[in-house]
C-alpha cells in the first residue's frame, strides 16, 4: 500500500519529495509519483496544499465491545525476585493515564516467590498487583509468560497494557499482542490520552528524524513498551494500601517447550549505564579501541558508566551493552560527558534527557554542542589527561 497522488490536483510543485523521509516520491511527466517505499508516514499529505494526495483508505477489525475494555496495566519486570527500575517508571506514567480515564492502575507480575515484589508495586503507584506465581514461570522465558498474560488480558480486558523496551519486554510483549490481535507501539518516549479517550503513542522514526504519534482506535488492549530512563519514576509511599490479586494460569500456559538452562550477568568494572549519575561516553573521535582506556579511567574516577555511540560499537570498540542512542540504551544521568562524539539525532535522543550535558570535540561547529550545558573545544588527547590528573590533584590521589 502507498500514498494516493489525484493527478487533476497535482501541479507537480515537488513540495511532497522535499518531505518524503524515504524518497518515494518522484516527479515524472509533471505529475508525483509514489514507489512501493511508500511508508504512509502521512508527511506528503500534510505538505501538499492543493489535497493532491491521499492516505489508502484500511479497514481494520474492531474489537467487539470496546467498552468492557477497562484499567490500565503495567507488565512489572524482575530479575530474581528485585523489581526493575522501568516497572517503576511505567506506574509513573500509568498513574497519569489512569487518573485521566477515571480507571484503575494494576501491574502484572509473573515469576513465584513474589509477595514482597507485589508490596512495592503497589507502594509505588498500582492500585492492584495480579500476581501469577508458579515454580515453571522462573526464570523468565518467552513462551510460557506470553502465554500468561494472554490469558490475563482475555479474561480481565485492560484498556491500555504498557511494558519496558527492554531485552525482556522486547522479546514477549510482541507475542502477546499477536495472540491477542491488537496493536503495538515499540519505544515509545511519550505517552498521552487524547480528548477522544484514546492512548496517544510518540516515538522516534526514520532514524530520529521524526517523531511519530500513533493511535490504536479499533483494537483492544492498546499496547506500548516504553523507553527506560525515559518517563519519571513516582515516589515510594509506604503507607500507600492496594489489593494484590493471585491469578491461577492453566496448565497449557505454563508449559514451555523451551528450558533456560543457565542466565549470565555481564561483569563490569564501572557502574552500570542505565543506573548511573554519571556516563562518560566516547565517539568515533577516540580513532581506535585502545583510546578507550582514558573514557574507562576517567568514568572509575567519577564512579560513573562507560557509555559508545554507535559507530563505535559497529567498529567493535565496545560492546552493545555500552551504546547509548536510538538503537541502544536511554539514559538520563546527573551528568553526561561526550568525548569525540559528533552529536548525531541517532545518539541525541538517547541522552538529551540529562541533567548536565558537556561536550568535549576539536570540531567547533559539530552539532553535539547545539545541546550542552558546557562545550570543550579542545584535542581529546590533550584535554582528557589533563582533566583527568586534575581531578586527581583535587582528591589529594
Amino acid at each position: 500500500m502507498k500514498a494516493r497522488i489525484d493527478k487533476e490536483k497535482c501541479i507537480a510543485c515537488g513540495e511532497c519529495v522535499e518531505v518524503c523521509p524515504v524518497e518515494a516520491i518522484d516527479i515524472v511527466d509533471e505529475v508525483a509519483q509514489v514507489d512501493n517505499s511508500c511508508t504512509l508516514c502521512g508527511l506528503c499529505v500534510e505538505s501538499c496544499e492543493y489535497e493532491a494526495i491521499t492516505m489508502p483508505e484500511v479497514d481494520a477489525p474492531e474489537t467487539e465491545d470496546l467498552e468492557s475494555y477497562r484499567g490500565v496495566w503495567i507488565v512489572a519486570e524482575h530479575l530474581n525476585g528485585e523489581v526493575h527500575s522501568v516497572s517503576y517508571e511505567l506506574l509513573g506514567v500509568g498513574r497519569t493515564l489512569a487518573d485521566k480515564l477515571g480507571v484503575e492502575l494494576a501491574a502484572i507480575l509473573i515469576g513465584d516467590q513474589l509477595q514482597d515484589a507485589a508490596q512495592q508495586l503497589i507502594g509505588y503507584g498500582a492500585d492492584r498487583v495480579h500476581l501469577v506465581e508458579h515454580p515453571a514461570l522462573t526464570p523468565f522465558n518467552d513462551e510460557s509468560h506470553s502465554k500468561v498474560l494472554t490469558e490475563l488480558i482475555r479474561q480481565k480486558k485492560p484498556e491500555i497494557l504498557l511494558g519496558g523496551a527492554t531485552a525482556m519486554g522486547r522479546s514477549f510483549i510482541p507475542r502477546v499482542a499477536v495472540a491477542v490481535e491488537t496493536g503495538l507501539t515499540a519505544d515509545c518516549t511519550g505517552l498521552d490520552i487524547g480528548e477522544d479517550g484514546l492512548l496517544y503513542q510518540t516515538r522516534p522514526a526514520f532514524g530520529g528524524n521524526v517523531m511519530a504519534t500513533i493511535l490504536c482506535p479499533n483494537r483492544r488492549p492498546q499496547m506500548s513498551t516504553v523507553r527506560p530512563m525515559v518517563m519519571k519514576k513516582p515516589v515510594f509511599d509506604e503507607q500507600r494500601q492496594g489489593e494484590v490479586e493471585p491469578f491461577t494460569p492453566s496448565q497449557e500456559a505454563v508449559t514451555s517447550r523451551v528450558t533456560v538452562v543457565d542466565t549470565v550477568i555481564q561483569e563490569q568494572e564501572t557502574a552500570r549505564l542505565a543506573e548511573a549519575d554519571v556516563v562518560v561516553t566516547g565517539g568515533r573521535g577516540l580513532q581506535k579501541a585502545e583510546n578507550f582506556d582514558v573514557i574507562e579511567d576517567l568514568a572509575l574516577l567519577l564512579d560513573g558508566a562507560v557509555g559508545a555511540t554507535r559507530s563505535v560499537v559497529d567498529e567493535g570498540w565496545k560492546a552493545y551493552s555500552h551504546q547509548v542512542g536510538q538503537t541502544g540504551k536511554t539514559v538520563s544521568p546527573k551528568l553526561y560527558l561526550a568525548c569525540g562524539v559528533s552529536g548525531a539525532i541517532q545518539h541525541v535522543v538517547g541522552m538529551q534527557g540529562s541533567e548536565i550535558i558537556v561536550a568535549v570535540n576539536k570540531d567547533p561547529e559539530a552539532p553535539i554542542f547545539d545541546i550542552v550545558n558546557y562545550g570543550v573545544v579542545a584535542d581529546l588527547f590533550e584535554f582528557l589527561p589533563a582533566f583527568v590528573k586534575k581531578i586527581k590533584e583535587k582528591r589529594g590521589e
